[in-house]
């Protein structure tokens, strides 16, 4: 479609907006028509996310102006937002934990969308249709991180709106759901629906965008048509060097057993959640394990009882073992004693305190590495290893003393990374890795999971983003319904085979190393 021969629905000129430190949005322009699919592409921290809250009114931008449907407007906050007919699902999520799906949505919609029992069949029928099942009446602090990605989409999908922010949606939706997701979008901008796509996945935008405009330190560095472009020349576009961001790494075969899972049987006390049954699982030194899997399918569960936060008993200890040492009902930090190293799947609030500095988050899982010294911390210490970490891993933020919550999501990812990576562990365990992140942090990312894995270290990642599993495993193998597939050699598999594991096709009786 031309965005020439139909009326403009947004339209963003010289829209500014400065924080300490930092010029987030500098004099950007944008214009979106109606019924169009237009992408925001950049790097994290480009600016992207700053100009999505100008535009739904949780930020108010320094200069500027914009234009809703060739009408000047001042969006004072997301109601206002609303009104207009915008509707944005944010990266990380906006819900109240300890209300349910429905209350939540309810909350979303206003007092005259009805009651939450009221909304209840619609959010069914709405979820299905979209291929993001939910149930109204679960507490939404019981469902995994896919799972809320879910609700935030099909809250927004219920709205009667003109213009969809979606950022990076498809990020916890395999590749069907994705397909529908998709389907959903061209319907919605066929019936004249204008939809501003973030996403680091190239290929994604190009299957579906009409239009993208690229955004580089806070400015507009250009536009295109996507389907004209390949993936990497979108992604030239987005960093202006496309080093490492088609690398084929080398698979290796793993030494001796780090990390083991010995007939695991776990029973969930959360009635939603996810139990396990006779779960083995070997992860050796120099290698990477990947693990593939819808979200809802024992994830979480399987990622709190690696860490510590989640202990079997005593008598249950050596189910989990770490260099032959039980450590099933140790607690985290003895359990980081020994070696292992944690990334959570959530980056703020579980990976990283959100008004903390980046130094004092960077002695939170790092204490044991000489940063305390009789009870006191040694703050020069502390200091210098928040720097090594955003000198190592390019982590774009004013300095030490910024807070995890003033970073960019792929930038505090970089830096929980990096803070874990720094400890040299004999385990890594990680969640969700590169979930948000540009393809040049991804690169980055990739290559320092590969050097330590070169290191001698064993690492366990898991993922929902397959292509990237198939990237930098060694060995794979998926979770379906608490069941775990057999591990089989990257390079001797495919993803369509790895998918139908995620779908529960796959023996159990040989599954585990």
């Amino acid at each position: 479609m031309s965005a020439l021969l139909t009326p403009l629905r947004l339209e963003l000129r010289a829209i500014s907006k400065r924080y300490p430190g930092t010029l987030a949005n500098d004099r950007v322009d944008l214009r979106i028509a109606a019924g169009e699919i237009h992408a925001l592409l950049g790097e994290n921290g480009a600016g992207k996310s700053t100009l999505m809250k100008i535009i739904y009114g949780v930020t108010r931008p320094d200069a500027g102006q914009m234009l809703w449907e060739g009408n000047p407007v001042q969006v004072q906050d997301p109601a206002a937002a609303r009104d207009l007919g915008i509707g944005m699902v944010f990266q990380h999520f906006s819900l109240f934990e300890t209300l349910t799906v429905a209350e939540n949505i309810a909350l979303a919609l206003g007092r005259d969308a009805g009651s939450p029992k009221q909304l209840a069949p619609r959010i069914r029928e709405v979820s299905q249709r979209y291929g993001m099942a939910l149930e109204p009446e679960r507490l939404v602090h019981s469902l995994s991180i896919g799972e809320r990605q879910r609700v935030e989409i099909v809250r927004c999908l219920m709205q009667d709106i003109k213009l969809l922010i979606l950022d990076e949606p498809t990020s916890v939706l395999t590749p069907q759901e994705v397909e529908q997701l998709f389907v959903t979008l061209r319907t919605l901008a066929s019936e004249g629906c204008s939809i501003l796509f973030i996403s680091h996945k190239l290929q994604e935008v190009r299957q579906l965008c009409h239009h993208a405009t690229v955004l580089r330190a806070g400015r507009v560095a250009g536009g295109c048509i996507p389907a004209e472009r390949s993936d990497l020349q979108l992604a030239e576009l987005m960093v202006g060097d496309t080093e490492g961001l088609d690398a084929c790494y080398p698979k290796r075969a793993g030494g001796l057993p780090r990390l083991r899972l010995d007939d695991l049987c776990w029973r969930n006390q959360d009635p939603f959640g996810t139990s396990f049954e006779h779960l083995r699982l070997e992860v050796r030194s120099g290698e990477i394990v990947g693990i593939a899997g819808v979200a809802g399918n024992g994830q979480d569960e399987l990622l709190a009882l690696l860490s510590g936060e989640t202990r079997l008993p005593a008598s249950e200890r050596e189910r989990i073992s770490l260099d032959n040492q039980p450590i099933a009902n140790l607690y985290p930090d003895a359990r980081r004693e020994l070696g292992m190293a944690f990334v959570p799947a959530e980056r703020l609030g579980h990976g990283a305190v959100p008004d903390m500095s980046l130094a004092d988050n960077a002695l939170l899982t790092a204490f044991q590495q000489g940063l305390v010294e009789h009870g006191l911390v040694r703050s020069s210490k502390v200091l210098a290893l928040a720097e090594q970490i955003i000198q190592r891993f390019a982590v774009k933020t004013p300095g030490t003393q910024a807070t995890a919550r003033s970073l960019s999501g792929g930038n505090l990812q970089k830096f929980i990374l990096g803070r874990e990576m720094l400890q040299n562990p004999t385990l890594l365990v990680a969640a969700h890795p590169t979930w948000g992140v540009d393809v040049g942090a991804a690169a980055t990312i990739h290559r320092a999971l590969i050097a330590l894995r070169d290191a001698g270290a064993a690492i366990l990642v898991v993922s929902e983003d397959l292509d990237e599993l198939l990237q930098i495993s060694d060995r794979i193998g998926a979770l379906c319904s608490g069941r775990l597939s057999p591990l089989k050699n990257t390079a001797d598999t495919h993803s369509a085979e790895v998918g139908s594991w995620m779908a529960g096709q796959f023996d159990t009786a040989h599954a585990a190393s």
